[in-house]
């Protein structure tokens, strides 16, 4: 088991005011006051279904909408998920899952490869859960894409409830990153690619 993979980030713009720590190998304790509700909901999906300590913090332009804040949440989780991982000795790499709720029926697929990409393939039939701008679930994806560098494809297979589709999402992400960022103990201390560097 490689040590100390946690990472805290601190982001501060004119904006918003984001801190986020997150420990890989914790028990899914999930701390999230983001001042989105919904959103909340979602990041403790990710720890507890990932089983990854999360600690998320944001104060953000909340007067105007979600949409920096949200945007922001994502490049700061991106960019702790990749300190983190420092130099990604021993991961496994690749996750894959496939998340049913109810009639949703959601598959995510990703390689912590060093080069980003999104492919993204929701149908959302509402415009809002809540107060929850759906739209921003894509935004949230292409932010901690970006800031993690991982290749992250998303397919819906089913549903027709957007809080089902949504939560699903996050629940196969969980679980996909959670197979990722395992130690593989046949890998050692070695770089999980033939190029020798991620």
């Amino acid at each position: 088991m490689t040590n100390n993979r946690i990472a805290t980030v601190h982001r501060t713009t004119g904006e918003t005011d984001i801190q986020v720590t997150i420990n890989l190998d914790g028990t899914g304790i999930c701390k999230a006051a983001t001042g989105i509700p919904f959103l909340d909901h979602m990041l403790h999906q990710i720890a507890s279904h990932g089983l990854f300590d999360l600690d998320i913090q944001a104060k953000g332009d909340w007067e105007i909408d979600d949409h920096h804040t949200n945007e922001d949440v994502g490049i700061t989780l991106g960019e702790a998920l990749h300190q983190a991982l420092s130099n990604k000795k021993g991961i496994v790499r690749f996750g894959n899952f496939l998340a049913p709720l109810d009639e949703a029926l959601i598959q995510v697929a990703l390689d912590l490869s060093g080069r980003p990409h999104l492919t993204y393939h929701l149908q959302i039939p509402t415009q809002r859960v809540g107060t929850y701008d759906t739209q921003l679930v894509r935004e949230f994806f292409v932010a901690l894409v970006n800031h993690s560098q991982m290749t992250l494809h998303i397919c819906q297979l089913d549903g027709i409830n957007s809080h089902h589709i949504i939560e699903a999402t996050f629940k196969a992400f969980a679980r996909a990153m959670r197979m990722a960022v395992e130690i593989d103990p046949r890998r050692a201390e070695t770089i999980p690619s033939s190029k020798g560097v991620l």
